[in-house]
């Protein structure tokens, strides 16, 4: 792979949540890095939300968030109205340059949550059908977890982890459970994984 003729923008995604499910559970806060393969970076986003209503807090969930009081605190101070949050979202998503791909780690988790708000409070989705000509995001986004896993000789459950892979590929960036550090993180193994795809 050439990464210097690959057109697309990753816009790498965390987020941070109270439970399991959409809808019962809320999503607090999120954060995104869009990067090029190259390395370029061409902006990033945060969203702190309220909960949806009728929605609360997965007792278990809860419980970890108690034992990470600053994550907590990033995940839901000053929070905004969610479909302002979306919107201005997919505003700023718009603006990045050529075809435009979710990524996350893992997509199987991020990608539900964030398809979920979308749907629910923009015109847009996740994965958008054949009929739908006003599209965010092109293809069914990118597993970053998966792509390490591929070329690293790591379990799944590993391949995206810091403490299996060395603190370098994810640019240094501690792993907080804070929204825009995480993404960040991720966001530089994309690149450092796209550039090791490269040499192979």
């Amino acid at each position: 792979m050439d990464e210097q003729q690959d057109p697309w923008t990753y816009v790498v995604t965390d987020i941070e949540v109270d439970g399991p499910w959409p809808g019962p559970n809320s999503m607090r806060s999120f954060a995104s890095v869009a990067v090029s393969l190259d390395g370029t970076e061409h902006g990033r986003f945060e969203a702190v939300l309220e909960e949806l209503p009728g929605a609360a807090p997965n007792e278990r969930t809860l419980a970890w968030f108690q034992s990470q009081p600053e994550a907590w605190a990033a995940a839901t101070a000053n929070p905004e109205p969610v479909p302002a949050a979306m919107d201005r979202f997919a505003t700023w998503v718009k603006t990045l340059p050529g075809e435009k791909a979710f990524a996350a780690s893992p997509l199987s988790f991020d990608g539900p949550w964030f398809d979920y708000y979308l749907r629910r409070f923009t015109r847009y989705g996740l994965v958008q059908g054949p009929y739908e000509e006003d599209r965010l995001f092109s293809g069914p986004g990118l597993c970053i977890r998966n792509y390490a896993a591929a070329l690293t000789t790591l379990a799944w459950s590993q391949a995206s982890s810091a403490a299996h892979l060395p603190s370098e590929w994810f640019g240094d960036v501690p792993h907080t459970h804070r929204a825009i550090d995480d993404a960040l993180g991720y966001a530089n193994l994309l690149v450092t994984l796209a550039r090791r795809a490269q040499r192979a």
